[in-house]
């Protein structure tokens, strides 16, 4: 198709330089800091018992938006809108940084995170209304909101967030509704995002405007200020929606997906609605916050197995990859305390697994037109000034798996705490952040708000932000990593023809309590056309789903020959905002004043999320959700009849409501001497939700480390911070499963010299703590190249070798499909797809651990079903790992570092770096691996209220 001709909705190139001393002047509304009052003192005046121990970071910086001019500045001349990313580079200075570190230099690597600004360090106050004031501080920028009425200061939140961050809330409302390819094209990763995340929460906007009236109408008075502050929120983010429009500096890239006219001015940003935030808090939840799921998968896995060995066997052995309570598994209460929660029953009822070769995945697209079905492009013809912007979505927004539902969610987050009877000053110590992926912008956004019953500051998810959701308060400090557990389920709902007649596999009616009752259908279409941003075709196609009582229809199948339809029911499905009762206390200082009501707030979260908590006295934990009492003897790990005496308790369906499990069965505690979580296991009886937590989890690396430090006694906070950094740059294989393949490889004499000379690179690598950092700071380059380049292509290969003989091809290609057996840093998984910095949270590690210790003839506890190594004899598994290890040896740094768009093939430091995903016109530089927190806090808290 030729080159299509447009009218350029844009300023050009050299406009964009002649603006460039106006983009350092304030925008309109702001006021210069010498000409206020707030100048000399600090903009806040709540109470802060941190005395300057409360610091945090968030790379790359806080300004999220930025205009067409300097987007085109920043193509061109390769310069950054102010704030875009001054913290990047002090985040990334940890990596070199840590092993020097002391309590005086932590502010060289993170912010002081203290209420308020500093005297002579304000840089401009916004006044949106007369109720609220919006200081921003010199260094980095972050707003701090001090309101004197409620509303003001909820008002003032939604402007500093259409500040900082408003092309990225409208980009994640409109995934958040299923709209992503209307409104930032067509791009194939587009596509396949809102195919991946629609599903799971597709609404109507009558389903929408129901969430909100739930919270209204069954919260009591916090639910009704909970709306009452999210519309005024929404107000102050719909104000600098029209003042930015009118004023022509709002996020270039509306100009460069073609909604406004930059010369004209014509075009429109949509109104926010508060309905909006409902879709977004969606998108955060299907994000960070879900559990469980992937029961068709679990079930289609376990009958592989029973093929394999047989029915009882076979069990035995996949259970035993299941790995749902193993004993070997880190945790992070490790006082022996149980929870019994979502367990394999002795005696399972109800289970319906598919007749072999029965299931079908349900049809979601249909009706693909131009693009869509073609996959081409057809590139706007734009002026050559605006080459740079060309095409910047071709690849899509974000990765087109992000909303994977396999039961893997991209693995985020970390928490380390000491009580203070084992640190230097005898008050806790914190290190503590959500690992959410590296976005440019980032999807979290810094504020303070002070104002009438909300004290505090950190970080709140963009276009949610009416509360903090992860920061401090005025005497304590929490976080949060996700957790995990199972609140999904699927049911096998048996499928009739509501007319009479006999029901297939494609029948739209099922049976609810008896009764033949239709489907519901959904429907999304999106069309869209090319941009200068994105040169996929003009094209459309439609969405469909099937929504039954028991929630939507993913699979189709039959169960002992009758048609099924599995479906998959989540318990903060309708209630994806309800959450916000839980922020809102967390930010009271009225409320928050203790361990005990730290737990209390976090009892009304319903994401599954484990929370910590510390203040000058006490650490805490409690893991939230909306954990759903099951029927007595279900197995939630496989799907289950749709029949009402195997529904959750007191099911609804109305408003998907059901008995939940008291708050004394969730995994909590109150000083323990440490608490470590890394997205590992909560606690004794606590089930895992999915394949993974084994006796090897990336949480072993943070559990060793500060479990030392605890029994050494004296941690401090860069101890801490030293402790979660060394971490951050190990490898997990190296570390924890490499002393056992050596021992193996070692067995017997290595005559070959190709072999020997890995084994002694290996071995040298793991004495020296198997880091994969650089030598010096900007080195780009590793202690141990060799070694690294080895461990990455050996492991792949030597898990094919040691596991597949023995499952077989048909059940390792079905385990595999339920958990990957790698995820080094430079592969291409977590939230932004490759560089992505999370790294060894899903993979065979602990299998590969404990079949290796049995061949040895090691203690192991929890093993696996089977011995696979060899079969179980060490010579014949010496001799598989050599002949893997040989091979991989000579395996080219450029085979396996094949390079991509932002590096060269066999360049291994560039291959493993954190790269910022642009989710606009804005770009970083690659930065040193690190395996952390995104958002991070280092408190210790020498007072309390």
């Amino acid at each position: 198709m030729g080159r299509r001709n447009v009218r350029l909705r844009t300023f050009t190139a050299g406009a964009a330089l002649a603006l460039g001393a106006a983009l350092l002047t304030p925008l309109p509304g702001a006021a210069a800091a010498p000409d206020d009052p707030g100048a000399r003192e600090r903009s806040a005046e709540a109470a802060d018992y941190c005395g300057s121990q409360c610091a945090d970071v968030l790379p790359p910086g806080a300004n999220g938006n930025a205009t067409l001019a300097e987007i085109l500045a920043h193509r061109v001349l390769g310069t950054q809108p102010a704030h875009a990313d001054d913290q990047l580079g002090p985040y990334d200075a940890l990596s070199s940084g840590y092993t020097s570190l002391t309590d005086d230099k932590l502010t060289e690597f993170f912010d002081d995170a203290s209420f308020g600004v500093r005297e002579g360090q304000v840089a401009s106050v916004t006044r949106p209304r007369d109720d609220v004031t919006i200081t921003r501080d010199k260094k980095y920028g972050i707003p701090h909101i001090k309101g004197t009425t409620r509303y003001g200061t909820e008002f003032g939140a939604g402007f500093a967030a259409g500040q900082d961050r408003l092309w990225l809330i409208d980009l994640f409302r409109h995934i958040g509704r299923g709209q992503l390819t209307s409104f930032a094209g067509g791009a194939p990763a587009n596509q396949g995002l809102e195919q991946q995340f629609w599903p799971q929460a597709p609404y109507t906007e009558a389903d929408l405007e129901k969430q909100v009236e739930y919270i209204r109408s069954t919260q009591g008075e916090r639910g009704k200020q909970a709306m009452e502050d999210a519309q005024a929120y929404v107000d102050g983010l719909n104000a600098y929606r029209v003042k930015s429009k009118n004023g022509r500096y709002f996020p270039g890239e509306y100009v460069l997906t073609g909604k406004i006219d930059a010369i004209t001015n014509k075009g429109e940003i949509e109104p926010f609605k508060i309905t909006d935030m409902i879709a977004l808090a969606s998108v955060v939840g299907g994000l960070f916050g879900n559990g469980g799921g992937g029961e068709v998968e679990s079930a289609l896995s376990l009958l592989k197995s029973q093929e394999k060995y047989g029915v009882q066997k076979g069990t035995e052995v996949w259970e035993s990859f299941r790995a749902r309570n193993d004993p070997e598994a880190v945790r992070t209460i490790h006082d022996g305390t149980s929870f019994p929660y979502a367990n394999k029953p002795d005696k399972a009822r109800g289970t319906a697994l598919p007749d072999p070769g029965s299931v079908e995945r349900e049809q979601l697209v249909y009706d693909r037109e131009g693009g869509a079905r073609t996959g081409a492009k057809d590139p706007v013809k734009a002026p050559k000034k605006l080459k740079p912007a060309q095409g910047m979505y071709d690849e899509g927004v974000l990765p087109e798996d992000l909303f994977r539902q396999d039961g893997h969610k991209k693995g985020m987050s970390n928490a380390l705490l000491v009580s203070g009877k084992h640190t230097a000053s005898k008050n806790p110590v914190a290190v503590f952040g959500p690992q959410t992926g590296y976005f440019a912008p980032q999807l979290l956004m810094q504020q303070e708000l002070q104002g009438p019953g909300i004290s505090a500051r950190g970080v709140s998810f963009a276009g949610v932000g009416m509360y903090v959701q992860l920061g401090r308060g005025q005497d304590y400090a929490w976080s949060a990593t996700s957790a995990g557990q199972d609140i999904t389920d699927t049911y096998a709902v048996e499928l009739c023809e509501p007319g009479g007649g006999t029901p297939t596999k494609q029948s739209t009616g099922y049976l609810y309590r008896g009764t033949c009752t239709p489907m519901e259908k959904l429907e999304r279409k999106n069309a869209w056309q090319p941009t200068v941003a994105d040169s996929t075709a003009a094209g459309s196609y439609r969405m469909q789903v099937f929504r039954t009582k028991y929630g939507v229809v993913t699979h189709r199948a039959s169960v002992d020959g009758a048609p099924v339809a599995y479906v998959s029911l989540r318990s903060t499905y309708r209630h994806e905002a309800d959450s916000i009762i839980g922020f809102q206390m967390l930010n009271d200082p009225s409320y928050v004043k203790d361990a005990a009501t730290f737990q209390k707030a976090a009892q009304h979260i319903s994401y599954a999320f484990n929370w910590f908590y510390a203040d000058s006295r006490d650490i805490a934990y409690y893991n939230s959700g909306a954990n759903p009492v099951r029927a007595e003897d279900v197995d939630p790990a496989l799907p289950v009849k749709g029949e009402q005496a195997l529904e959750w308790r007191d099911f609804d369906p109305a408003d998907n409501t059901s008995a939940q499990t008291p708050p004394a069965e969730h995994p909590h505690s109150v000083n323990q001497d440490y608490y470590i979580s890394w997205n590992n296991k909560q606690a004794d009886d606590f089930s895992t939700a999915g394949f993974g937590m084994s006796a090897v989890h990336r949480g072993d690396l943070l559990d060793g480390r500060v479990k030392k430090l605890t029994e050494a006694g004296g941690v401090t906070r860069a101890a801490l911070t030293r402790a979660m950094s060394e971490a951050a740059v190990t490898d997990l294989r190296g570390e924890q499963v490499l002393p056992e393949l050596l021992k193996v490889l070692r067995s017997k004499p290595v005559t070959d010299p190709r072999a020997a000379e890995a084994v002694q690179q290996l071995d040298a690598w793991q004495k020296a703590g198997a880091r994969r950092n650089q030598t010096a700071a900007g080195s780009k380059t590793y202690a141990h190249p060799d070694a690294v380049r080895i461990m990455d292509a050996w492991w792949p290969k030597l898990i094919e070798a040691q596991f597949e003989p023995g499952l077989g091809k048909d059940l390792y290609a079905a385990l595999t499909a339920q958990l990957a057996t790698d995820e080094a840093p430079s592969a291409g998984h977590g939230p932004t797809g490759a560089h992505a910095g999370s790294a060894f949270q899903y993979g065979w590690w602990g299998y590969a651990d404990k079949d290796l210790r049995t061949v040895l003839g090691e203690p192991v506890k929890g093993a696996l079903g089977d011995t696979f190594c060899g079969g179980g004899d060490l010579d014949a598994c010496r001799d598989a790992l050599l002949t893997t290890l040989t091979r991989a040896a000579a395996r080219p740094a450029t085979e396996v570092y094949p390079g991509d768009d932002a590096c060269k093939a066999g360049d291994q430091w560039c291959a493993d770096s954190i790269i910022h995903r642009a989710l606009g016109g804005i770009t970083h530089k690659p930065v040193q691996w690190q395996n952390r927190p995104t958002y991070q806090q280092v408190v210790e808290f020498p007072r309390h209220r």
